[in-house]
């Protein structure tokens, strides 16, 4: 029968080579496959909850591909592995690396020289990731799961809401945080700093 997946807006398709490396055929339908990624997002909440990291091993292309697979290594075949397609958001797929190392150089100096608070930072690096948009599937997950590490394992603070609902579901917290991401491709991150705190 194969994965038949309907998108809403804000959502990455997945093309048909990347959906053949779904792992569970049992895996039809958008809501079934959202519940197995849900419980990989679940799973590598509680891993990184139970390690340290420092800032030189968060803002490096092995941290950012080994959360991704510890996320979806059960779901997907391509896991922890940068896109090889082009997608409707993102950069190049051949420019992903060059991307990563520009956000950790900036995220570094932003820390540095206290360019903006915290929650601004970790939230900037959030953002930066999805436009970056590395993977076919779970930017979004991915990057506010990052953002939460570095607020909480690099400043001490506590990890974000993001409006405690999960974002991948159609309704109103997610047209939200969208209309947030928007503002913040046009330099305005206020609307997204707060949503991630609400």
């Amino acid at each position: 029968m194969g994965l038949t997946l309907e998108y809403t807006d804000g959502q990455t398709p997945i093309d048909e080579e990347e959906k053949e490396g779904l792992l569970i055929p049992t895996i039809t339908a958008r809501r079934d496959l959202d519940e197995f990624e849900q419980l990989g997002v679940e799973g590598a909440l509680e891993w990184s909850r139970k390690r340290k990291f420092d800032l030189d091993q968060i803002l490096s292309e092995d941290f950012v591909m080994e959360l991704h697979k510890k996320m979806f290594e059960d779901i997907w075949k391509w896991a922890g592995k940068r896109r090889k397609s082009g997608k409707n958001i993102g950069v190049e797929k051949d420019q992903i690396g060059i991307e990563l190392k520009k956000l950790f150089d900036d995220c570094r100096y932003w820390i540095e020289h206290k360019v903006f608070t915290e929650d601004e930072i970790a939230v900037r690096f959030s953002h930066r990731m999805v436009v970056i948009h590395p993977f076919p599937n779970g930017n979004g997950r991915h990057s506010r799961l990052i953002a939460d590490i570095l607020i909480s394992q690099v400043f001490a603070r506590p990890v974000f809401s993001w409006g405690s609902i999960n974002l991948t579901t159609p309704g109103a917290a997610r047209l939200e945080y969208l209309k947030a991401l928007r503002e913040a491709d046009q330099g305005d991150y206020k609307s997204l700093v707060q949503f991630a705190r609400k």
